[in-house]
């Protein structure tokens, strides 16, 4: 009842990016459910059925990760103060995000099943004159459990997503070292067992810091002893007093960048046995594609934060230091949708060239998973820059309390908008260049 009541209650802006993952959970069920249409059609060729659910593998995971982007940037779900005292804690707030995600996606995935038992005349007769009667196996009963099991496992993937990426994090700081004790109650003693005769010894016991008052005289009877924390005004500290802070330091730019290389690298190799003679070619493809979307997935933070240095480069003006530092700091928040655009980006642009080829012309449902798989990361691209935005609204506030114009951040915001498709766009296409190379032959 309180998920129906938070979906009910958003904006419409939340509620636009709620049916955009509808739609796609309706063309990816749609998809699923045609390919169980072409196995009852042709139940001789179970190879070709296979394939046909193996490339379905495509818009469902374009339609989770479209699903996980929108439950992020959901305003309902997120945690403020005093939602605890209610009874909404962060175990409950994600509880209710991912059953708004799998009321999401399980309308998403009856709307395709009504389409698609409306295309097979199950409803009110064959549409567009029978052409997807034998396309969708029009003539034979459809199986109930397997249309189920196809229909489920969109909305429990993108449940289960939802659920551990918004998982609440232990928020105990990490344990602290216990605290040494000397001789005689000194804080500090040696890190190591001191043998017999050792504590009176010249020169055992230096003082850790240099310029330390409190130093021993050798051969006396005083000890030195490591010094305690003092505060501004020279007295001492109390033992129990917290300490500061340790200053956040630049994590430097995002790992994954050679992992990625490499994985595009291995992707256009297999893409490349693919155009020889090969006892399964489109399985070959497939792996190619699969291996190079990911190389771009994991690579797309790290190019997004050199993106951002080669802003800042030579002697930078406010306008590049701020649209470099803002797409440093957001390097991993953007970077992954825009490495799944580029992926996908390079990907069509192959098929458009191999089209006037050899290749066989696409189908109606090519068509359809072409356009869920492309909308879907584009709208989770956008949905990551709005996130993004959220994020920033704290940074864009102190600057305007600074005294920044509003014009200069309208800027830097343009400028990181025409910087990235200008470092990824010749990316994309020497990608596509390279996957289409071979199979045009």
């Amino acid at each position: 009842m309180l998920a129906l009541r938070l979906t009910r209650a958003a904006r419409p802006a939340v509620q636009l990016r709620r049916l955009l993952v509808t739609a796609a959970s309706a063309g990816t069920g749609l998809l699923l459910l045609s390919s169980l249409g072409h196995a009852l059609a042709h139940p001789e060729a179970a190879d070709a059925a296979a394939l046909r659910l193996a490339w379905c593998a495509a818009p469902l995971a374009a339609t989770v990760y479209l699903a996980l982007a929108v439950a992020r940037t959901d305003p309902g779900t997120r945690p403020r103060p005093g939602l605890s005292a209610v009874g909404l804690g962060p175990a409950r707030l994600m509880a209710v995000s991912a059953l708004t995600t799998a009321l999401s996606c399980c309308l998403g995935s009856l709307l395709g099943l009504l389409f698609f038992l409306h295309l097979r005349g199950g409803l009110t007769g064959l549409p567009f004159d029978g052409a997807a009667a034998g396309l969708l196996a029009a003539g034979r009963p459809l199986p109930v459990p397997a249309a189920a099991t196809l229909l489920a496992v969109l909305p429990v993937t993108a449940t289960a997503a939802v659920a551990v990426a918004l998982r609440p994090r232990d928020p105990r700081p990490p344990a602290r070292a216990p605290r040494r004790f000397g001789r005689f109650g000194a804080v500090g003693g040696p890190a190591g067992k001191e043998t017999f005769g050792a504590y009176g010894r010249f020169g055992t016991r230096l003082p850790q810091a240099a310029g330390d008052g409190r130093t021993g005289a050798p051969g006396g009877g005083r000890t030195a002893t490591t010094a305690l924390p003092e505060t501004e005004g020279g007295r001492p500290a109390p033992e129990n007093a917290p300490e500061p802070p340790a200053p956040e330091t630049d994590a430097g730019s995002p790992a994954g960048l050679p992992w990625g290389v490499a994985l595009v690298t291995a992707g256009l190799a297999a893409q490349a046995y693919a155009g020889r003679p090969a006892p399964a070619p489109a399985l070959a493809v497939l792996l190619g594609w699969l291996l190079t979307g990911t190389g771009l997935v994991l690579a797309g933070p790290g190019l997004t934060h050199l993106c951002g240095r080669l802003l800042q480069a030579g002697r930078p003006g406010a306008l590049r230091l701020l649209a470099g530092r803002g797409l440093m700091a957001e390097a991993t928040r953007i970077g992954r949708p825009l490495g799944v655009v580029c992926a996908v980006a390079s990907a069509g642009c192959a098929l458009t060239a191999l089209s006037g080829g050899p290749a066989p012309a696409f189908g109606p449902l090519s068509a359809l998973g072409a356009l869920v798989v492309g909308g879907s990361t584009l709208a989770t691209l956008l949905t990551a820059a709005v996130e993004a935005r959220q994020y920033r609204a704290g940074s864009t506030a102190a600057l305007l309390r600074l005294g920044a114009r509003p014009a200069l951040l309208r800027g830097a915001a343009a400028l990181r908008a025409a910087a990235l498709p200008a470092l990824f766009g010749p990316l994309v296409l020497a990608i596509a260049a390279l996957s289409a190379l071979p199979l045009s032959r």
